[in-house]
């Protein structure tokens, strides 16, 4: 794709998320994008922020379990940049109305204490980067019109993020069993699902390793401070009334936040 088109594709999304107004997925209106220039249209737009104010604070895996992919239709996972203007603070309201089609998950979330990426990283390079871990739930949301998207345009979308949410039981990876930890969402205290971190690649700790391996191509690493968020370990439920929400990790911890 030519710059130009890439730079109109950036533009199309940016307005959609400032307006509130769904577009068409890009990839009927831009035929020739694909997954690289989907990558590039979502730099261009975290450039765009950060040069209004924002910062980049870490880095996302998404639909990296077999039942997100199902539910909207890949079958890879898509990945973005974290922005701080995405972050919220716990026990706060978050405005229905500031999202298009938003979804609930719950995942864990890792704080780096050192730089991590590059090819041929490990799950060993990995555990050796991690600070320590958090129940986090993210809010999905995306600017393409019924979530009818495939890879490059959940991509040129940054990989379809709305919100984050970080709890305040951090855990240093040892003290965790991350390879089967039962985590369970609910919705004014009734639960709507549950899940296992065992889905998200077996382990989150591959999923951050595979993250690392795919964003090499694009010289793409991770430094100290940063939060890396891996997948969610069950499927997305659609947020669609004020109430609150809870996300509950077992034998670790919870973070909760309300829809107003």
């Amino acid at each position: 794709m030519q710059t130009t088109e890439l730079h109109d594709v950036a533009a199309a999304l940016r307005t959609a998320r400032a307006t509130g107004e769904p577009i068409p997925a890009p990839t009927k209106n831009w035929p020739a994008l694909d997954a690289d220039a989907g990558f590039e249209v979502q730099r261009i737009n975290v450039d765009d922020a950060v040069a209004h104010g924002d910062r980049v604070v870490g880095y996302k895996l998404g639909n990296i379990a077999k039942v997100m992919q199902d539910a909207f239709g890949l079958d890879q996972p898509d990945y973005g940049y974290l922005l701080a203007s995405t972050f919220a603070y716990e026990g706060t309201a978050l405005a229905r109305e500031r999202f298009i089609e938003p979804f609930v998950e719950l995942e864990p979330a890792f704080v780096l204490r050192g730089r991590l990426g590059g090819p041929h990283t490990t799950v060993a390079d990995v555990v050796n980067a991690i600070e320590y871990a958090v129940p986090a739930i993210e809010v999905i949301d995306s600017r393409v019109q019924n979530w009818a998207i495939s890879l490059p345009d959940t991509l040129a979308d940054n990989g379809s993020t709305g919100a984050v949410i970080l709890g305040g039981t951090p855990r240093h990876i040892t003290d965790l069993t991350l390879r089967d930890t039962r985590g369970t969402l609910y919705f004014n205290g009734r639960e709507v699902i549950a899940g296992n971190t065992g889905n998200i690649l077996g382990n989150p700790l591959s999923a951050v390793a595979w993250l690392c391996n795919r964003l090499a191509a694009y010289d793409v690493e991770f430094n100290p401070g940063q939060v890396i968020l891996p997948g969610s370990c069950l499927q997305a439920v659609p947020m669609k009334q004020a109430g609150r929400w809870s996300g509950t990790f077992e034998g670790w911890g919870t973070v909760e936040f309300d829809v107003s």
